[in-house]
C-alpha cells in the first residue's frame, strides 16, 4: 500500500511492516510475519524497485511478530539488520522475551490476531542469527537517512525511527491504533509492554517531531501530528 510517495506499508491493520525509498535504495522498517514475504516481494516491485535495492532492516524492537522476515532478508540477500543493544540477544534468539500480564482482551480480536499470524508463519519465526546492534541515537546511513530515537518501555530496546523525508514517525509497539487483543481502533497504550510507566515517559520524546504520519506496528496508519496522537494515547491510558 502506496500511503506517500516514497512511503509504503506491507501487511494490514493487525500486523504491518514498512518501506521508504529514495534515490539510494529502500529501507525496510520492520519485518512483521514470514508470510509476508510475497507481499514484500509486490510491494518493492509496485515500487519499481527490486530486493537488490533493499539497503537496510530496522528493527523498532525484538518481538517476533517484527522479526519476521528479517532472517531471510539477512541471510539470502545480505541486507543488514539493525536493532537497539538492549533487545538485540532476543532477537538473535539468545535470551527469551519477558512476557506481561495480557490484561483486558475480547475473544473475537484475539483469535483473529492468533489466526492471522498463525497463517503467516508467526508460531515459527526465525531468529536473526547477526545484528548490527544500536547503542546511541541519530542518523543511519541509510535511504530516507531515518533517524533512532530510544523509547524504552514496551522493551528494553524499544526504538522509534524519524524520516524526515516523509514526515513520517515509526513507532513500533510504542503505542498502537488498535489493540491486537480486544479490536478497539484509536491511539492508545500497546500490549505486552514491559513496562508502562517508562513507555509513557518515552512517548514525550516524540511529541516535538514534525511529522504527517505515525505508523504503529500493528493498526490503521495515523495521519497526523505527533503530539496529538500522543495526547489520546495518554488520554486512552487512563480510561
Amino acid at each position: 500500500m502506496e500511503l506517500a510517495a516514497n512511503l509504503h506499508r506491507v501487511g494490514s491493520d493487525i500486523v504491518a511492516l514498512y518501506l521508504v525509498g529514495d534515490e539510494t535504495g529502500v529501507t525496510v522498517i520492520d519485518a512483521g510475519l514470514p508470510g509476508h514475504w510475497r507481499e514484500l516481494v509486490d510491494e518493492i516491485e509496485s515500487m519499481g524497485r527490486s530486493l537488490d535495492d533493499i539497503k537496510g532492516l530496522i528493527l523498532t524492537h525484538g518481538d517476533s511478530d517484527h522479526l519476521g522476515i528479517a532472517e531471510r532478508l539477512r541471510s539470502e540477500h545480505g541486507v543488514p539488520v539493525y536493532v537497539h543493544g538492549d533487545d538485540a540477544a532476543q532477537t538473535r534468539g539468545e535470551a527469551p522475551k519477558q512476557n506481561p500480564p495480557w490484561g483486558r482482551f475480547r475473544v473475537g480480536p484475539t483469535l483473529g490476531f492468533l489466526w492471522y499470524a498463525g497463517r503467516r508463519g508467526g508460531m515459527k519465526v526465525a531468529p536473526v542469527r547477526q545484528v548490527i546492534e544500536l547503542s546511541g541515537e541519530g542518523p543511519l546511513p541509510l535511504p530516507g537517512n531515518p533517524e533512532i530515537i530510544h523509547i524504552p518501555g514496551h522493551s528494553p530496546g524499544s526504538i522509534a525511527i524519524f524520516v524526515p523525508s516523509v514526515k513520517a514517525l515509526f513507532v513500533g509497539d510504542a503505542l498502537t491504533t488498535r489493540h491486537v487483543l480486544t479490536g478497539l481502533e484509536r491511539p492508545q497504550p500497546a500490549p505486552f509492554t514491559l513496562d508502562k510507566e517508562m513507555a509513557n515517559e518515552s512517548l514525550g520524546r516524540l511529541e516535538s517531531l514534525d511529522v504527517n504520519w505515525v505508523l504503529p506496528g500493528h493498526g490503521p496508519p495515523w495521519q497526523g501530528s505527533a503530539v496529538e496522537v500522543v495526547r489520546r494515547v495518554r488520554a486512552a491510558a487512563i480510561t
